[in-house]
């Protein structure tokens, strides 16, 4: 699956979180020219990210499966 930037509202919660520097200024220069903000850039990386580990899983549980 690849990642698209979508620039919909969920329902939020505020929550402190700290970045390095450089990984803000190149998600800012990514996001130049999107109506996608900093926040919500986050939200849809972090839900990706967990996506694919779901999908790692998946495919390690049918792994065993067939490997047994």
């Amino acid at each position: 699956m690849s990642f698209k930037l979508d620039k919909a509202r969920k329902e939020t919660e505020n929550k402190t979180i700290r970045f390095p520097l450089p990984l803000i200024k190149n998600i800012e220069k990514v996001l130049e020219g999107t109506e996608v903000t900093f926040s919500r850039f986050v939200i849809q990386a972090c839900e990706y990210a967990l996506e694919e580990i779901e999908e790692e899983e998946s495919s390690k549980k049918e792994e065993n499966i067939l490997a047994k």
